[in-house]
């Protein structure tokens, strides 16, 4: 074992030194350049009635200059997002992103425009990909760009809508990230984001006064984010509307690139699932009881959803197993060496990649003030490199949070080198990606653990499963209820909490018992961004048809490490049903969603079997 190294920061300097730089300063103005000559073409082709062979010329121009453009706006964004996000009240940082967000309207005008000139010489699409086969590759980005044209208002009113932007939807998102980040508990001096980690604590009276205080301190501060929520989605209901959009689910479909009948298939899987998800989380009570004398009630409480097993009296409770696998006290150098391992046993090039990212500083992991929770990747195209943010506290948990977001970041190194219009994949695809590299982590240490190592590993993936389909379920039960009541009045906190309650109840059922988290609307950053509508139920999907994926690597071997990589390449610019196709899945059926599902089936019966063993 290598030796330990501090957790890190990450390094943002080989991609931009600094906001002051010279070649900040130079991306700053090529971009804006290329925006002056992208006026320009538009301008021409705007005062233009084309024939096929003018259009087809005046196409690739644009295209080439336009994914140029593209790379350069997003690296740009990604570098005064990464930096704000680690500092959320820093002016300077604050500022940069917001001129950035300003200069990102004329990329929207533009996108339009171009939408509109698409529309205008769609005539042309009957002959374009068999005269000019260069652009077969984008003939799904083209057709999904004239179908959104349809639901755009004029360009002024686009224009006024994209203005307003920066200081209505993103202003109410930053509001919540700076709320939260900053929130502290003034008896202990933990942050936010530090109570939140004592969900994992062993001790229960812990796990529990650190939920009251989440609770209180949210409460404390329930007017601002409530208003943050309500005028977010307010504005997402009058937007929809002018848009043609008949209901916010329908854009997020188009988003995700999935039909309603995949979408109605996927939750309707995940609900027949429901008496399982129950039935462990009442086992996990169960078991959570035999060691506490104060639970009283069946089904397992909020604050015990993340709760360590207790150890049966047959069981020695270990650091580690002989594997080395462990479920805390991991050191950041153990969670790069054991990543970079297991990368390696699916792919040599996918090993390689992770060695690369841990030893040039792309991650960020340290726990600080100021500084957002969870964890991200972003990406960086100009540049061909990605970052990830994390707040490592040593548990396997955070081992495999960095898998999954590398395993996004290993997304991005796959269509390295594409143009940047074929790379936009949806959330859908891009969780898929992400939990696959989970679930190569996840499997190797339940492979390897043994004894007691092995029941708490298998009751962990059980657990992280479980928010990805249950608790994936109760946000979108939320978030359809807050639309639904958002189109006739405005919504308070305690609109929120009741609409959550009733989520909470739907989904979890008699899983829970009645120590419930009615706040956690006021947790989850994605309903605060203007953008990621419906941003729940692509986890789901991601996690089921990983599954999926993952069965087939196990039937093919190593070989199957080429048909991953170009499965990947073709996120962009395909359909999520026509990509899944490609991989032998129909996903438009339930069947196929439950197949996934019943993996963890097997888990239970892990569970079921130590149950006996503690006698309860």
């Amino acid at each position: 074992m290598e030796k330990d190294v501090k957790t890190p920061r990450w390094n943002l300097s080989s991609i931009f030194k600094s906001f002051d730089s010279e070649d900040y300063k130079k991306a700053l103005n090529d971009y804006i350049s290329n925006m002056d000559k992208l006026d320009m073409l538009l301008k021409k082709a705007e005062s233009m009635d084309f024939l096929a062979d003018d259009f087809a010329k005046w196409l690739s121009e644009f295209i080439v200059l336009s994914n140029e453009t593209g790379a350069l706006e997003e690296s740009l964004n990604a570098f005064a997002y990464a930096t704000y996000s680690t500092d959320t009240t820093n002016s300077l940082f604050l500022n940069n992103l917001s001129k950035l967000e300003e200069l990102s309207l004329r990329t929207s005008s533009q996108s339009l425009r171009f939408q509109q000139l698409l529309t205008r010489n769609k005539h042309v699409f009957s002959t374009l990909y068999t005269g000019y086969p260069q652009f077969e590759l984008y003939n799904f980005v083209f057709s999904e760009l004239l179908e959104d044209a349809s639901h755009k208002m004029s360009s002024a009113e686009e224009q006024i809508a994209e203005d307003l932007q920066r200081t209505g939807g993103a202003a109410w998102g930053r509001l919540h990230e700076q709320v939260i980040s900053n929130l502290v508990d003034s008896s202990t001096g933990k942050t936010f984001n530090e109570i939140r980690n004592l969900a994992y604590s062993p001790d229960r009276q812990q796990r529990k006064k650190a939920w009251q205080t989440e609770k209180t301190l949210l409460k404390s501060m329930e007017i601002p984010i409530a208003a943050a929520l309500n005028n977010l989605k307010g504005a997402t209901v009058t937007l929809n509307k002018r848009r043609g959009w008949n209901k916010a689910i329908d854009k997020a479909l188009a988003a995700s690139r999935i039909s309603s009948k995949t979408l109605d298939a996927l939750i309707g899987a995940i609900e027949d699932s429901l008496p399982m998800w129950h039935e462990y989380l009442q086992l996990k009570g169960k078991i959570l009881a035999s060691s506490e004398k104060d639970i009283k009630e069946t089904g397992c409480a909020f604050y015990d959803l993340f709760a360590p097993l207790p150890p049966s009296a047959k069981e020695e409770k270990k650091d580690s197993c002989s594997s080395g696998i462990k479920l805390e006290g991991w050191t950041f150098s153990e969670a790069k060496e054991y990543i970079t391992q297991r990368f390696s046993s699916f792919s040599e090039d996918m090993g390689n990649f992770a060695k690369k990212a841990f030893e040039e500083g792309w991650i960020d992991a340290e726990v600080r003030k100021g500084k957002v929770g969870g964890a991200y990747c972003i990406d960086f195209p100009a540049h061909g490199v990605s970052r990830v943010l994390s707040n490592f506290t040593g548990t396997f948990s955070d081992v495999t949070t960095l898998a999954h977001e590398l395993g996004h970041a290993y997304h991005h190194h796959c269509i390295v080198g594409m143009d940047y219009a074929l790379c936009h994949y949806p959330m859908t695809l891009a969780e898929t990606a992400s939990i696959f590299a989970e679930t190569i982590v996840m499997n190797d240490a339940i492979s390897k653990a043994t004894g007691f190592d092995k029941i708490c590993l298998t009751e962990m993936h059980l657990q992280d499963s479980c928010q990805v389909l249950v608790d994936i379920l109760c946000r979108f039960y939320f978030e359809q209820q807050v639309f639904e009541e958002r189109k006739t009045g405005e919504l308070a906190a305690e609109d929120f909490c009741r609409i959550m309650a009733c989520a909470q109840e739907k989904s979890y059922g008699n899983g829970l018992n009645s120590e419930r988290h009615e706040y956690m609307w006021a947790v989850k950053t994605h309903y605060y961004s203007p953008d990621l509508d419906f941003y729940n139920f692509p986890y789901a999907f991601g996690l089921l048809f990983a599954l999926g994926l993952y069965s087939n690597y196990r039937t093919q071997g190593k070989a199957f490490a080429d048909v991953y990589k170009s499965l990947l390449k073709d996120t962009g610019r395909l359909s999520c049903e026509d990509l899944c196709r490609k991989a032998g899945f129909d996903i438009e059926t339930k069947e196929f969603w439950a197949l996934g599902i019943k993996s963890f089936e097997e888990e239970l019966v892990v569970l079921k079997t130590y149950e006996k063993d503690l006698g309860v």
